[in-house]
C-alpha cells in the first residue's frame, strides 16, 4: 500500500485562491488587491462589485490577499455595498465641493426617501446653479480622471492636529473621545478625511450621481439599492425637510449640533439637562398637535397614525390621548388588526407565503363601513380576529358619543385607499418617525433606521426574548416592508412627530452592546453587529436615571408608566 507523500517547504506559493460562494475559483498571485482579483468576474450586466466578505469578515476592495479564503461580493445591490457607494460619494463629493469652494464648507445633513442626501452649504452666501454646475463638473472631472482615494493608517494625534490645522472642529471634539490610538483617513488629491467605513478604491466607480438644488442647499443623489445603476425619479418633501430643519435648529439651539457636543454634556455632568430639554420638546410637540386637533374637533372624526418600525409610535398615541382627554376629548382606539380578512382570502408573495401587510390583507370596505357608522353615532358590531384561527368573527358592540374621535394606528393610516369613504377633512393623519439630526460630524451622518434598529434590538431582547441576531435577521424584510407601504405616503400626513431624542444612542449604548456581543461570528447578522459596535464606539455611555417614565425611549428600554395604559375602547 503506497503511503500518501507530504513534503515540507520553505516558503509559501507565490499563487493563492479565492473561493466564491458559487464554487468558482480565482488564482492569482499572493499580495495581490481583492480589486485585482474580482476584476476578472465584473460583469457591466450585474450590479458593480465594491468590496467582498473574506472569510466571515466585510473587506474593501484594496484589502492585500495573502491566503487562500472563500469570499462572497459585495454588490451596490447589498445592504453593505450601497452603503460602500454612498460613503465614497460623500468623500468625492466634500473632495470636489474643497477644490471648488476652499473658504467654505459643506455639511451632509439627512437622507431623503428617492435616494439621496440633503446637504447644506456654510460659509457662502449665495449658492445658486451656477456654482452647484461648477460642483457637479469637478465631481464629474474626478470620476473620468479615476482619482485613487488613497488609505491611511495615522497616530490619532495626527488626525487630530489636521482637523485643526483645517478648521474641522467638529472632528477635532468628535476624536477627542476616541479610545483606538489610530485613525483611518481616506486621501483624494489635496483632501484627506475620515469617513466611518469602508470605500471604494478610486472615484473612476462612481458613475452614478447628481446634484439638485434646493433653495442655497442641494440633494446629492445616489442610485437605490434595487436599481443600483438608476436614479429615481426624484419627490418633493416640503413636510419631511421642514421636520428635518426644525429639529436640526433645535439642537443648535441646545449646543448639541454633533456627537462630540453630546459626549462633552456627558463628560461634564450635565446630561440630565439635555434629557430634560429634549424630552420637553417632544411635549411640547405633542401639546401643539393636540392643540391643533382641538381647534379642529368639529371637523376631525378619525386620527390617523403611521410610522416605520420602532419610531415610538405606541407611546406618542397614548400621550396624545392624554393631552386630548386634558382638553375634553375622548379618543377611542379602533384596533386595525381586528380588521384583517380570513386567512385563506389574505394575498401572498411570490414566495408563497402570505402578506400580511399588504392592503388588501384587510377587510377595507367594512372598515369604512363601520367608521362612517361610528361617526353618525350608531351602534356598530366590531370584528374580532383570531390570529390563530386566521377567522375573523364578531367582536365588541360600541357606540361613541358626540365629540368621541377614533385613533387608528397601523402601516397603512396615510394610504389615502385606507379611508376612502371618508371625507378628507375628517381625517388628522400623523407620521411619527425617528428623524435624527445629530451626526457624527458634518461629512458623517446617523442613519434613522441604525438608531430604529438599535431601538428595536433592545426592545425585542427585553420583552420578546429575541436575540440581536434574530431581530437582525428579521430587519431586512421590515425595511421592505416599510419601503412599500409607509414611505411613500409619508408627505401625505398633516404633522409630522420626530421621535428622535438627542440623547437616546448613549442610553441605548450600554443596553444594546452586549446584545451585539453575542452574535455569533460567521454569521450574516454578524457583519452587522460589528458595523454597530463600532458606530457605538462614538457615544460615551449614560445610565437611564434621568429618563421620564412616559418618554418615548422607555418603550424600548422599559420602565413605561404607560405601559399598562389604554385607550378607551368602550
Amino acid at each position: 500500500m503506497n503511503k500518501p507523500e507530504f513534503k515540507l517547504i520553505d516558503h509559501p506559493r507565490k499563487t493563492i485562491e479565492l473561493t466564491l460562494d458559487d464554487g468558482r475559483i480565482i488564482s492569482g498571485k499572493r499580495d495581490a488587491t481583492l480589486e485585482e482579483f474580482l476584476a476578472v468576474i465584473q460583469d457591466p450586466v450585474n450590479p458593480m462589485i465594491v468590496g467582498a466578505i473574506v472569510d466571515g469578515v466585510l473587506r474593501e476592495l484594496t484589502y492585500q490577499m495573502k491566503r487562500d479564503a472563500e469570499i462572497s461580493l459585495v454588490t451596490m445591490a447589498d445592504a453593505d455595498g450601497a452603503r460602500i457607494y454612498r460613503r465614497s460619494l460623500t468623500f468625492l463629493l466634500t473632495a470636489a465641493f474643497h477644490r471648488c469652494f476652499p473658504k467654505a464648507s459643506i455639511a451632509i445633513d439627512h437622507s431623503v426617501s428617492s435616494g439621496g442626501y440633503y446637504c447644506q452649504v456654510e460659509g457662502m452666501a449665495d449658492f445658486s446653479e451656477k456654482e452647484l454646475e461648477k460642483l457637479k463638473q469637478a465631481m464629474r472631472e474626478m470620476v473620468d480622471a479615476d482619482v485613487k482615494f488613497v488609505r491611511e493608517t495615522v497616530p490619532l494625534e495626527e488626525a487630530i492636529e489636521h482637523f485643526r490645522s483645517v478648521g474641522e472642529l467638529d472632528k477635532v471634539r468628535l476624536l477627542k473621545y476616541r479610545k483606538r490610538k489610530n485613525l483611518v483617513l481616506y486621501r483624494a488629491g489635496e483632501t484627506r478625511d475620515y469617513h466611518h467605513g469602508y470605500m471604494v478604491p478610486s472615484a473612476g466607480y462612481l458613475k452614478w450621481f447628481d446634484l439638485v438644488l434646493l433653495g442655497n442647499a442641494f440633494t446629492l443623489r445616489f442610485p437605490r439599492r434595487y436599481a443600483p445603476t438608476q436614479l429615481s425619479q426624484m419627490t418633493s418633501y416640503p413636510t419631511l425637510l421642514k421636520t428635518f430643519r426644525a429639529y436640526g435648529d433645535w439642537l443648535d439651539k441646545l449646543g448639541i449640533p454633533s456627537v462630540g457636543a453630546l459626549n462633552d454634556a456627558i463628560e461634564s455632568g450635565h446630561i440630565d439637562e439635555v434629557i430634560l430639554v429634549s424630552e420637553a420638546l417632544h411635549e411640547m410637540q405633542i401639546s401643539d398637535i393636540a392643540e391643533e386637533i382641538d381647534r379642529r374637533k368639529d371637523q376631525i372624526s378619525v386620527i390617523l397614525i403611521a410610522g416605520p418600525s420602532s419610531s415610538g409610535k405606541t407611546t406618542t398615541s397614548k400621550r396624545l390621548s392624554i393631552q386630548m382627554i386634558a382638553r375634553g376629548i375622548t379618543p377611542f382606539a379602533l384596533e386595525m388588526d381586528n380588521y384583517f380578512v380570513d386567512r385563506e382570502k389574505t394575498p401572498r408573495k411570490a414566495d408563497g407565503s402570505f402578506d400580511f401587510e399588504s392592503l388588501q390583507a384587510m377587510n377595507i370596505k367594512r372598515l369604512n363601513q363601520d367608521v362612517l357608522r361610528l361617526i353618525q353615532g350608531e351602534e356598530v358590531t366590531l370584528p374580532c380576529y383570531d390570529f390563530k384561527t386566521g377567522i375573523s368573527g364578531e367582536g365588541k358592540v360600541v357606540r361613541l358619543n358626540r365629540g368621541d374621535m377614533i385613533i387608528l394606528e397601523g402601516i397603512h393610516g396615510l394610504n389615502p385607499q385606507l379611508l376612502s369613504d371618508i371625507k378628507p377633512e375628517q381625517t388628522y393623519k400623523i407620521y411619527v418617525s425617528c428623524l435624527t439630526q445629530l451626526n457624527l460630524d458634518r461629512h458623517n451622518r446617523i442613519s434613522t433606521t441604525d438608531t430604529r434598529m438599535l431601538r428595536r434590538i433592545v426592545r425585542d431582547a427585553r420583552d420578546r426574548g429575541y436575540s440581536a441576531q434574530d431581530t437582525i435577521n428579521r430587519w431586512e424584510a421590515v425595511r421592505l416592508g416599510e419601503k412599500e407601504h409607509i414611505f411613500p405616503y409619508q408627505e401625505n400626513a398633516d404633522v409630522m412627530f420626530n421621535s428622535a431624542l438627542a440623547y437616546e444612542l448613549g442610553t441605548l449604548k450600554p443596553l444594546a452592546e452586549p446584545l451585539l456581543r453575542q452574535v455569533p461570528y460567521g454569521t450574516p447578522a454578524h457583519l452587522e453587529a460589528k458595523r454597530l459596535l463600532k458606530f457605538l464606539e462614538w457615544f460615551l455611555p449614560t445610565g437611564n436615571e434621568y429618563v421620564p417614565n412616559n418618554s418615548i425611549l422607555r418603550e424600548f428600554i422599559g420602565g413605561s408608566i404607560l405601559t399598562h395604559f389604554e385607550l378607551w375602547k368602550k
